[in-house]
């Protein structure tokens, strides 16, 4: 007699009283420290990255280290509450580098299940806020898993990658390598972090390049590669709730400027045809709502259709992004369209996260590989 297959136990999709609390201490900071006047004046200046603005999310909130546990010097949280966060750097489209730092570096060094040692030390510095990581992979990458463009050449590191997002604010850059994941200090003899002119101005990009760079070996091959699946994915997942909170903001937006604005003596918001494309947004940014927690929680129970709940996120989640900072940037008309206005700040940070850690045609094609669909 066949044993009955074991249940899929059912996503929890709704946010925890904790979850609550903690998007209050995150958007009370946000709407201080990195409202659209502040962020616009940082993206001018060139230096996107306000450190105390980090110093306060990272340490003060212990934003940083949600997703270490405690024993390494993290709060011991999970990937729900971190998504959490990422909500809210999105709505406010705030430059900061959690999804690369606390997220896909700390997920990376995270899956090395080490206790002591560099990378557990390393850990500890991340969730306290103290250093900045970054994993030297392009922002526009792929399916994971590819060849290294680093090699290891007399126990030092050379090579190059390109469009490498917050290198220039790491203080620490994880390499894989054809030999194994590499610690580097951007800093050191043989490294050289050349900024990029991205298309969002809120998240630098870099090119990395190490010629006779010496590293810290963290882990080997085999190890690195699943490491740094782990992180990507991690990624992947989790920046899906970064699209939905930006969504939501265009959405708020959108739905605010057209009650005020009038024309014919009336709020533009009461024509048919704007209620039907607002109404049209608000069912997709729903709809994104349910895949960005599912993600989220498939990644905090570690569900073995993690990966396809990850590819049904961004499949879908970039998409409405873009479209509702496409939306909101129209129905503002003419000053959506001006540099004063935070839209295209908005609209930028869509169509770059659009095409990070995959794109959702790449993604959609994931997801046709895990699904097995039925015979017509």
């Amino acid at each position: 007699m066949t044993a009955p297959a074991e249940e899929t136990p059912t996503p929890d999709l709704l946010y925890s009283e904790t979850e609550e609390d903690l998007r209050a201490a995150v958007r009370s900071l946000l709407a201080d420290r990195s409202d659209a006047p502040t962020v616009l004046a940082r993206v001018e200046s060139g230096t996107p990255y306000d450190p105390q603005l980090w110093k306060a999310l990272a340490a003060d909130i212990g934003a940083a280290g949600l997703l270490v546990p405690e024993e390494l010097g993290g709060q011991g949280a999970g990937p729900r509450e971190a998504a959490v966060v990422l909500e809210e750097l999105g709505r406010a489209v705030t430059p900061a580098p959690y999804l690369t730092s606390a997220v896909v570096a700390t997920e990376t060094l995270l899956a090395l299940s080490v206790r002591e040692g560099p990378a557990a030390g390393l850990l500890g510095e991340l969730a306290a806020g103290r250093r900045v990581a970054v994993l030297a992979a392009p922002f526009a990458a792929g399916r994971p898993g590819g060849a290294q463009p680093v090699a290891v050449v007399a126990d030092t590191l050379e090579g190059t990658v390109t469009g490498v997002a917050d290198a220039a604010a790491a203080d620490v850059l994880l390499v894989p390598t054809t030999d194994g994941l590499y610690a580097v200090e951007p800093g050191a003899e043989g490294v050289a972090v050349e900024p990029l002119v991205p298309l969002d101005l809120t998240r630098p990009l870099a090119t990395v390049t190490l010629r006779g760079a010496a590293g810290t070996r963290l882990a080997d091959g085999a190890s690195a590669v699943s490491a740094v699946r782990r992180g990507l994915l991690a990624g992947a997942g989790l920046l899906a709730s970064e699209q939905l909170g930006l969504a939501e903001w265009c959405l708020a937006e959108t739905v605010r400027y057209t009650r005020e604005r009038h024309q014919f003596n009336r709020p533009v918001g009461s024509f048919q045809a704007l209620k039907h494309r607002m109404a049209q947004l608000w069912l997709e940014v729903v709809s994104a709502r349910a895949a960005a927690r599912n993600a989220a929680d498939a990644l905090a129970s570690g569900s073995p259709d993690t990966p396809l709940a990850v590819a049904v996120a961004q499949a879908y989640c970039s998409g409405v992004a873009v479209r509702a900072a496409e939306e909101c940037v129209q129905l503002h008309g003419g000053i959506g369209m001006t540099w004063e206005h935070p839209a295209h700040l908005y609209l930028k940070r869509a169509k770059a996260d659009s095409v990070a850690y995959g794109t959702a045609g790449q993604h959609r094609a994931t997801v046709a590989e895990l699904v097995e669909l039925p015979a017509p």
